[in-house]
């Protein structure tokens, strides 16, 4: 009998998740490639490995027996990953990173670009997802490091298991349509009083604002929901609303018709990345970290917020 790491990773997900649905979105395939693949670990296995009982699927009494060695098959199969690597003198590794757009774009290009002039041998890919999902996907084993976000007003809920290295420290800033505050500086709670542009209370970021708001005594007047801060940006170009918007998401392609104003009292957040503590001691991968550090110190994005 051979096993596939590749299939019990799909076992593995498919016990965490309950749903092949779920284990096909965490794993970034489709439902249907994933129930193949299961099938087929029933056949290699020649038994029986799980039921469905609704839209949910229960792992019979050998499923079972087969995840939990899967657990112990593809932790040792990391730990050799981080000893070959030490043995290298760690110089060798390929790494997958989350990551969203304003990271991507802010940060990655200058740090990656120094990184692969002095350890080609280091490979970083990268998979776009909210920010939100990064550390649950490395957590799960489906990404070796993440980017994270601590807004001031909301800290993020953080897993034990997981390690953190904070990268950058973001001020928040108002962005208005042109000339609706010529002083160059606003309280939020003097925004209190025109329609916002905003994501959802459902993202990280949405609830940050939300809550950061209702310190200030008042709740945002939501007249557009969106995620993207590219598209928030360009309705508040079109005088639709008022947002807020990053440091790094200030990279971003700024359309015409706003102004990006301080705010009085600063909101920060704090831009991380996280990577199990299994992999405490893994070279390549703080070489990375310091990589992204650098380019963000670069742009004067410290891991300390600089004074108003």
């Amino acid at each position: 009998m051979e096993l596939s790491l590749h299939r019990l990773r799909m076992l593995r997900e498919l016990r965490r998740r309950g749903t092949v649905t779920a284990a096909a979105v965490s794993l970034h395939y489709t439902a249907s490639a994933v129930s193949q693949q299961l099938a087929q670990l029933e056949r290699d296995v020649g038994a029986k490995l799980f039921e469905r009982l609704g839209r949910r699927v229960q792992l019979t009494e050998l499923g079972v027996l087969l995840t939990e060695h899967a657990e112990e098959i593809l932790g040792s199969v990391e730990r050799a990953t981080l000893a070959l690597e030490e043995a290298q003198g760690t110089m060798s590794a390929r790494l997958t990173a989350g990551v969203w757009a304003s990271v991507a774009s802010g940060l990655l290009p200058s740090a990656l670009t120094a990184l692969a002039a002095e350890y080609p041998g280091i490979q970083l890919k990268t998979r776009e997802l909210a920010p939100e999902d990064t550390a649950e996907a490395v957590r799960d084993g489906a990404l070796d490091l993440s980017f994270v976000i601590d807004y001031s007003d909301a800290p993020t809920q953080w897993d034990n298991g997981l390690e953190r290295a904070a990268v950058a420290v973001e001020r928040l800033h108002a962005a208005v349509p042109a000339g609706a505050f010529p002083a160059g500086a606003v309280s939020l709670d003097e925004l209190a009083e025109h329609p916002w542009i905003l994501a959802s209370p459902k993202s990280h970021f949405g609830r940050a604002m939300r809550m950061a708001c209702h310190r200030h005594g008042f709740a945002p007047k939501i007249n557009h929901e969106v995620e993207e801060q590219s598209t928030a940006m360009a309705m508040v170009g079109a005088g639709l609303g008022v947002t807020l918007v990053s440091d790094l998401g200030l990279r971003l392609l700024r359309p015409p018709g706003i102004d990006v104003v301080t705010l009085t009292t600063p909101l920060l957040r704090t831009v991380s990345i996280a990577y199990r503590r299994t992999e405490i001691r893994r070279p390549a991968l703080h070489l990375v970290i310091g990589a992204v550090q650098s380019a963000a110190a670069e742009l004067g994005l410290g891991t300390e917020p600089a004074l108003p």
